[in-house]
């Protein structure tokens, strides 16, 4: 056999044997990371979601959240209430207003109250059954609305401002905006 072709076959049997060794190290490889992988027991799932949001909204918030629902949502539809909570849930949410939902409510924009029900006293009037349910499904729900974080009514609104935000959707008497 001449040179080039002994060269041939062992430039041949390394490059053979090194793409072997390769593919070895590779499953290699695979297998330490499949072995830490750690598959949690319940899948990451919306019921996951629904109990951190659950969890970071206590029983005395839900109440104070359904007498504003109550106050503010008042003869309207049921839906309408849900969307009600779902805005002050998303200003919780929202980098652009308070972290609590007690913060929010009772948040003043220059020398009133965010929401009328404050300023006028009747939120601290009792929440109905309607009220406290459409709370719960606005915490329950991950829907949460397209972010809206305003909401008024078109008919009776008296600031021009609000009427500049874009409204996303329309329940009942309300328009809710971003």
């Amino acid at each position: 056999m001449n040179n080039i072709y002994k060269k041939k076959i062992a430039a041949a049997c390394v490059a053979t044997l090194a793409f072997l060794g390769l593919q070895s190290t590779i499953a290699f490889a695979e297998e330490k990371v499949e072995d830490k992988i750690q598959i949690p027991e319940k899948p990451i799932n919306q019921d996951i979601i629904k109990e951190n949001v659950e969890e970071k909204i206590s029983d005395k918030e839900k109440e104070l959240l359904s007498r504003l629902v109550e106050a503010e949502a008042k003869g309207e539809s049921y839906e309408g209430k849900v969307a009600v909570a779902e805005v002050v849930l998303n200003r919780v949410e929202s980098e652009e207003f308070p972290d609590t939902v007690k913060d929010v409510v009772y948040e003043k924009t220059g020398r009133a109250y965010a929401f009328s029900p404050v300023q006028n006293g009747s939120i601290n009037k009792p929440a109905s059954e309607e009220a406290k349910e459409a709370v719960e499904e606005a915490v329950e729900t991950p829907e949460n609305l397209n972010n809206a974080i305003y909401f008024y009514n078109p008919e009776i609104a008296t600031d021009n401002w609000i009427r500049s935000r874009k409204v996303i959707k329309k329940i009942d008497n309300h328009a809710f905006a971003i």
